[in-house]
């Protein structure tokens, strides 16, 4: 399975622009700059992108495990608090927070934890990154 985005950039760092589009049509043109990705100027960036992806392979990750495990999740509702910082050699991601709840009827909150904990691990997004990931959850019983 492939999936493929794309993005251009015109111009310099600072002052040019650019878009990103996804080969889906989800979104196509999506303006970014230096501004909305360095500065706060409203608007998206790669950074954003990836903060999103997590959020929703987090969430439907937990949501498999959960009825995996006999549980019936009503509802899984993720933010991914990312942290883009300076490194050796540049920039990188150097945290995630997911801040999830969870609404499992009847479930018990012990068992909850743990599968999110294995969520958290076994998300593909989760393993494709290399800065520390915490989960900060909310169970709903």
């Amino acid at each position: 399975m492939g999936r493929k985005a794309s993005a251009e950039w015109f111009g310099d760092l600072k002052s040019g622009k650019g878009t990103m589009s996804g080969a889906s049509g989800a979104f196509e043109g999506l303006a970014f700059s230096f501004r909305t990705r360095f500065e706060e100027e409203p608007g998206t960036n790669p950074e954003e992108l990836v903060a999103a992806a997590h959020a929703g392979c987090f969430s439907m990750a937990l949501s498999n495990e959960l009825a995996s495990a006999g549980l019936n999740p009503e509802s899984v509702r993720t933010v991914a608090d990312m942290s883009l910082g300076e490194v050796e050699g540049g920039f990188a991601i150097t945290r995630i927070r997911l801040v999830a709840t969870a609404r499992v009827p009847g479930a018990d909150e012990g068992q909850v934890r743990e599968i999110a904990a294995r969520a958290k691990a076994g998300c593909p997004i989760s393993r494709s990154l290399t800065g520390e990931i915490s989960l900060d959850l909310t169970v709903e019983t």
